[in-house]
């Protein structure tokens, strides 16, 4: 049996189209399961509408929550949204992780619904004062509700709000500071939105909370033939996200107390998948950055 470990290091997102490759009864896959220290689950995929799940793929994921330890990260709370507060979700949500032991929880700083119901996009919220109230009241709703700090993702974007009256950083850094909660750092949407919208990524790090950051996530993108980029996590991660990664770790090592390592880093991978072992070769090597930042906070990617 795999032991569960403590929530730390380099992690993979748990698909069901990865579950052929990760059978706990195969040697190989138990070998490259070894090498992955926790998964993500995001549980819109795994229960319905009434917070229910059941028969097989309960089982399935049961099977894996006794043995890794797992982060829930949301995909439609839509915590921007001018609609009501989903209550129903979030205590779905709730139960879910009581049930599979999940204590970290994250979701994009975004909207994607409406009066009319989903919209299946994340969207942009307004960087206004009002806004920064209007979420951070959300947020705390749902805080109070699971019992426990969340963490806030940036999120990538498409289109500039409109009637910003800050920039997309210093609105992130006020919510968070607002609501009290943790910083979601994702690592590729930096990247996608630096290159459709022409900023430089590794200023724009500097200027987000990066002192309140609970978790990290890196992912592959896709290029448009216009020169678009998409945050699709359908490849792998490029040289240019490794190194902002990279740059991440020793910026969030000079601000706080943490190390690289105990700051847990996902590898997001939500289709067009490889061999696992593919994976978890992306998985080692931010290991290996987290490594060599504990070891020297002064290393340079090569």
């Amino acid at each position: 049996m795999i032991n569960k470990r403590p929530l730390h290091g380099a992690g993979l997102g748990f698909r069901r189209e990865l579950l052929p490759q990760m059978s706990l009864d195969d040697a190989n896959a138990i070998h490259q399961l070894g090498q992955i220290d926790f998964f993500e689950v995001s549980p819109e995929n795994w229960i319905n509408s009434h917070g229910i799940m059941g028969g097989r793929f309960e089982n399935i994921l049961r099977a894996y929550s006794e043995r890794f330890s797992f982060i829930c990260h949301g995909l439609s709370l839509s915590i921007g949204s001018s609609k009501e507060l989903d209550v129903a979700h979030v205590n779905n949500i709730k139960h879910f992780m009581k049930s599979h032991n999940i204590n970290l929880f994250t979701e994009h700083l975004s909207w994607c619904s409406d009066d009319k119901g989903h919209l299946y996009d994340l969207l942009p919220i307004p960087c206004t004062e009002e806004a920064v109230f209007w979420v951070a009241e959300r947020i705390e709703k749902v805080q109070d509700i699971l019992g426990s700090q969340i963490g806030i993702e940036n999120a990538s974007y498409y289109y500039l709000p409109p009637q910003s009256e800050m920039s997309d950083s210093e609105f992130i850094s006020a919510v968070v500071k607002e609501a009290d909660c943790l910083f979601h750092l994702d690592v590729n949407n930096i990247f996608v939105n630096s290159q459709n919208f022409g900023f430089d990524p590794h200023q724009y790090l500097r200027e987000l909370p990066l002192e309140r950051t609970c978790y990290l996530h890196v992912a592959g993108h896709y290029v448009d033939d216009d020169g678009l980029i998409v945050d699709t996590h359908g490849d792998s991660v490029v040289e240019r996200v490794w190194a902002l990664l990279n740059d991440a770790y020793g910026l969030i090592f000079a601000k706080t107390s943490k190390t690289a390592d105990n700051i847990p880093t996902c590898l997001e991978r939500d289709f067009n998948f490889p061999e696992l072992s593919e994976l978890t070769c992306e998985v080692k090597f931010i290991r290996e950055i987290q490594e060599r930042h504990k070891n020297n906070s002064t290393f340079k990617l090569a």
